[in-house]
């Protein structure tokens, strides 16, 4: 791989190098349909920390380190907005949320959401998380077996979906988080396919996968929207912990408005995918990890024993639990659930790095690349959780976007974080794990999240 790039200007015109915009870059656009991270990856390696291509109209521009990063999204940040086609097939499934609005509209929701997810709200959701957990986690192995060999994707979807359903709503209704996981499952998929395309086809037409997403669109529209519909029509709709009497008793400090019916509904609807997908995928990534490196998963177990007694994990236990933590976070690191930022236009000429970027341009952030690049972290490739220890060298601010940087940072760090920790925790407190004999190396696929391509599997031993 060339150089650093070094933040130095270029002439007029200059651009940086990249490949060929051939026939609008269709090469570059089917490999990344085939492979977009190796697409991506390989891109840094043949061309250094910031390439250019064209891709149909637009001219594109790749950042590869923590101070391309930072500058463009942190410094900048006023003069992006995310890439439009990206926000039009989320919209279109999960309608006009904090993920996905821009200007104003998303000041304003990101300033009236913020207080519901600050530390000290989250930890208020700890219960509700416990109780999912348990429930799951209990029934993994049936009564009576000392072990069992368990679908590893399912049980932290089912968890993680749990958790939503309860801190949204309170109490799910009966076969929702079934219902729920399918269609946010088929959803991503289609978002990820459509992403490929200038434009989305109107889903009444006959062509594969319409159908699936038609189902799954009313199958989610209609859990929401029938939990909305019996909560304002309760005496005190805005009574209660869960989030959805938060979201219903936000108002703007300045013009004391609350969310519009529809803001609530779309809020509701995004925590399905941002909420559920990425803790179940970081889960199941760290799942299998602990299972590869038994002297990892020991200490983790030892350090929750002796932290908790016993007792079941709450948010005052997380700073007795160090390593526990930096396992989950070594995990996003080689793994992160969301290894392809959505990508952002500029809104005016800015420079990064010494270039010039034009108006207009897409800029591309890739996690994946950045959290394995071995001049931001020894031995990349390797599992090792020391890394994130509080005593341990910290590593450049940029190199590490598990939750992404700048403004619009994500918003439920705090209570991802939490429900990683409590389930990690309590998973530990009743079994061991072990992968299969057999069991392929990993290969992750983008499904917007990192899954593990095949699913995993992994036998869950009760201890003694």
């Amino acid at each position: 791989m060339p150089g650093a790039c070094e933040a130095v200007p270029h002439g007029p015109g200059e651009r940086p190098p990249g490949p060929s915009g051939r026939w609008w870059g269709l090469a570059q656009a089917r490999a990344m349909y085939r492979d977009y991270l190796g697409a991506v990856a390989a891109r840094h390696r043949a061309y250094g920390d910031i390439c250019t291509m064209r891709m149909g109209v637009d001219r594109t521009y790749d950042l590869f380190t923590p101070e391309l990063v930072r500058e463009a999204l942190v410094d900048h940040a006023e003069h992006l907005v995310r890439w439009e086609r990206g926000v039009e097939v989320f919209q279109q499934a999960f309608g006009a949320s904090v993920l996905t609005t821009e200007g104003p509209t998303w000041q304003r929701q990101r300033r009236m959401l913020q207080p519901a997810f600050t530390p000290r709200r989250v930890a208020g959701y700890a219960g509700l998380m416990r109780a999912a957990a348990a429930v799951a986690l209990d029934r993994a192995v049936p009564a009576g077996q000392a072990e069992a060999r368990v679908d590893m994707e399912a049980l932290f979807s089912r968890v993680a979906m749990d958790v939503i359903l309860r801190t949204l709503f309170g109490h799910p209704v009966e076969g929702e988080a079934e219902a729920a996981i399918e269609a946010t499952r088929v959803l991503g998929e289609t978002a990820m396919r459509e992403m490929f395309f200038p434009m989305t086809l109107p889903d009444w037409l006959p062509l594969p996968g319409k159908a699936a997403k038609r189902r799954a669109l009313r199958t989610l529209r209609g859990l929401v929207g029938g939990h909305i519909a019996r909560r304002r029509a309760q005496p005190d709709p805005e009574a209660g912990e869960d989030l959805l009497a938060r979201l219903l008793a936000l108002r703007d400090e300045g013009s004391g408005e609350a969310l519009s019916a529809q803001e609530v509904f779309d809020q509701c609807m995004v925590s399905f995918q941002a909420g559920h997908d990425t803790t179940a995928t970081a889960l199941l990534w760290w799942s299998r990890l602990l299972a590869e490196h038994p002297d990892a998963a020991r200490r983790a177990r030892e350090e929750v024993d002796a932290a908790l007694q016993g007792r079941e994990p709450g948010p005052e236990d997380l700073p007795r639990l160090p390593w526990l933590t930096a396992t989950l976070k070594e995990a996003m690191r080689l793994y992160p659930p969301i290894p392809a930022l959505m990508s952002r236009r500029t809104t005016r000429e800015i420079t990064v790095g010494g270039w010039t970027l034009p108006r207009g341009a897409v800029l591309y952030i890739t996690p994946w690349v950045l959290q394995r690049d071995p001049r931001w972290w020894d031995a990349p490739a390797s599992f090792r959780p020391e890394r994130f220890l509080p005593e341990a060298p910290a590593h450049p601010r940029g190199a590490y976007l598990p939750f992404g940087v700048g403004p619009r940072v994500c918003i439920g760090q705090h209570f991802a974080m939490l429900e990683m920790t409590l389930v990690a925790a309590m998973l530990l407190q009743r079994y061991e794990l072990a992968l299969p004999l057999g069991t392929p190396p990993a290969e992750p696929v983008l499904r917007v999240a990192l899954r593990p391509k095949g699913g995993l599997q992994l036998w869950l031993r009760r201890r003694g």
